[in-house]
């Protein structure tokens, strides 16, 4: 029986999906596997771990997996594909043919974006736009002449606006924002506490140190905060709504550019928008202000399941 993965590699978890024909059989998690933020060899042991999980789960071997589609931010660049997917030939060689002498091929394993395997998550080979917002963001989109288009997603130096990263960074500049204007923010003992600091001073040399710090994992912070009435963190997460939604409509307005009505639907993926209801919200509705009727889908695609469909297909 053969036997399929589909592979989200995220820069905080990495999602794993197995399934035969017609049926998932088992999923595992595992750490962050983006290569670009977390270098190979992080990167290799997450995918490693997932795929030993997923399988242990299943009761199979990984030998007994026909295809492979991983989805990973930055593996648009052939380089990194080819990095990731020989990180997983390690351990998935090419299904045997009766007879045949065992060797690795690249023929059973797909590498691609993480944009391609959300988009295929949410609209299969359809039309739409999808907005992912995780540890980094980016919107992406394809009409339905097949023309592709993307906004933002350019790295969290420069870009990735509404994203875990981005927060987590605006989280800091908004404590310090605050202290500066004499306002109060619960932000601010709830920073302190989770990076096991007692000062301001040691707020700031830990927020400027390098390597940086991990900005994207105050995101929950910042959505506690809100949660406890904090107007500076409420407004840190609609405007993370109003960001993400800025690059939607982006990617909708190149698809369609001399259209007076939004045809095509849009997908939120990524764990900002499972975790923060307001930045969903906000999202959806400066969308349907600027483009009235729009399709903006509640349910949040997977972008494993997008990876296991592709998977089948190989």
């Amino acid at each position: 029986m053969p036997y399929y993965l589909g592979i989200d590699g995220g820069g905080t978890k990495t999602l794993c999906v197995l399934a035969d024909e017609n049926t998932v059989l088992a999923r595992a998690v595992s750490g962050g596997s983006n290569i670009v933020r977390l270098g190979g060899q992080q990167a290799k042991e997450a995918l490693h771990t997932v795929i030993r999980q997923v399988c242990s789960a299943a009761k199979i071997s990984p030998h007994q997996i026909r295809s492979v589609c991983i989805g990973a931010a930055g593996a648009g660049r052939p380089e990194i594909a080819a990095k990731i997917g020989s990180m997983v030939r390690e351990l998935i060689p090419a299904p045997l043919e009766t007879g045949q002498v065992p060797f690795l091929t690249q023929a059973n394993i797909e590498v691609v974006g993480d944009t391609v395997i959300a988009l295929e998550a949410a609209f299969g080979a359809g039309p739409g736009v999808i907005a992912i917002a995780g540890t980094g963001s980016i919107a992406f989109g394809r009409d339905a002449n097949g023309h592709t288009a993307r906004a933002g997603g350019w790295g969290f130096a420069v870009s990735d606006e509404g994203s875990g990263h981005w927060i987590g960074r605006r989280a800091i500049s908004a404590i310090l924002s605050a202290r500066d204007q004499g306002l109060d923010t619960v932000l601010t003992a709830l920073v302190l506490q989770a990076w096991k600091l007692t000062t301001i001073d040691e707020l700031v040399q830990q927020a400027n140190a390098t390597p940086a710090p991990d900005f994207p994992r105050l995101f929950r912070i910042v959505q506690q905060a809100a949660d406890e009435g904090d107007a500076i963190a409420s407004e840190l997460l609609a405007d993370a709504g109003a960001k993400l939604a800025a690059l939607a409509a982006i990617v909708v307005c190149r698809l369609a550019p001399r259209s007076k009505e939004a045809t095509l639907s849009i997908a939120m993926t990524g764990s900002v928008f499972r975790q923060s209801s307001q930045v969903r919200e906000v999202f959806s509705r400066r969308l349907r202000e600027k483009f009235p009727g729009i399709d903006v889908r509640e349910e949040l695609a997977e972008p494993a399941e997008g990876a296991l469909a592709r998977a089948r297909r190989m």
